[in-house]
């Protein structure tokens, strides 16, 4: 108990579906069956909805760029690492920075949930800063900084709650279904949203105002994989709806009604033990390897 983690993916998809479905349920009475004429009723019909979505956003960005991030310590407890039992000090004292080591998102983790209960393996050990491999897991470098052995929670309080913001945009596109009757007008919609989204989250990312990183679940991360979605889930829904491609989707409908088992069997490397288990001649000669040789012998020719 005193170095388990409490948050984890499947935390963050029920605190964000909780969040969301309770919008949804104190808002049913300002719901009508029938859509009012316009392009933006659908969004008044829920503005409460995109109110509480706004205040949400204002919360996470005075949080992220306005809190003070102070110096702080860390045990390194990776027994195979030649620094194991050793403190190491970070130095921040400051304010709004992005970055690994000194951004409000893990200060917050550390402060609430407490160092030694966060991920001990964060995507930042694969950085340029931290190994040579990267983007790929290796032995650090001799110059890489303190904050390279440190844990951090990509799935930690404050992303979370930024998280829900992607929910909102779901539930949004459901709404759409359910409201707008004709294929054009719901294709419409998803489509101009998806662009929009895409487009706002890529401006907000190139000119260095809100950088995607999904370790601090930032805005811009938001809308880019929000527009991103929404672009392919209009192009599933004209191939499978009303092109009536629906035998070549089926697969896509089984992982979907089996969500939850699909998840564990690939986060516990059932799928990549089952994969890696079929072989010809030589344990290294598996499909894994073999497909990858032949992507790569057809890249070259």
């Amino acid at each position: 108990m005193k170095k388990i983690r409490w948050c984890g993916i499947l935390q963050r998809i029920a605190f964000a579906y909780l969040v969301v479905a309770l919008m949804e349920i104190f808002t049913k009475k300002k719901q009508t069956r029938e859509l009012p004429p316009g392009w933006l009723s659908i969004y008044k019909l829920y503005s409460s909805q995109w109110l509480m979505g706004a205040c949400i956003l204002v919360i996470y960005l005075a949080v992220i760029y306005g809190t003070y991030v102070p110096h702080w310590q860390f045990t390194v407890n990776d027994r195979d690492s030649p620094d194991y039992g050793k403190v190491f000090t970070v130095e921040c004292a400051v304010r709004g920075k992005l970055d690994p080591p000194c951004n409000a998102v893990g200060f917050i983790d550390r402060e609430i949930l407490g160092i030694n209960h966060m991920y001990q393996h964060p995507a930042w050990k694969r950085s340029e800063a931290c190994t040579e491999n990267s983007p790929y897991e290796g032995p650090f470098r001799t110059s890489a900084p303190s904050w390279c052995k440190a844990p951090f929670e990509p799935e930690g309080i404050l992303s979370s709650i930024s998280a829900v913001l992607s929910t909102i945009v779901g539930v949004h596109f459901g709404h759409v279904l359910v409201y707008m009757r004709g294929h054009a007008a719901r294709l419409k919609h998803w489509i101009v949203m998806g662009f929009a989204l895409l487009i706002l989250g890529l401006v907000l990312h190139f000119t260095h105002a809100i950088p995607l990183n999904k370790q601090l679940y930032t805005f811009s991360y938001v809308c880019v994989t929000s527009g991103a979605a929404a672009l392919v889930f209009s192009s599933i829904y004209a191939l499978v709806d009303i092109w009536g491609w629906k035998c070549v989707f089926q697969p896509l409908a089984w992982i979907g009604m089996n969500a939850m088992l699909v998840y564990v069997m690939a986060a516990e490397g059932i799928f990549a033990g089952f994969i890696n288990g079929w072989y010809y001649n030589d344990p290294h000669n598996t499909l894994r390897s073999s497909s990858g040789a032949w992507l790569q012998a057809f890249s070259i020719a």
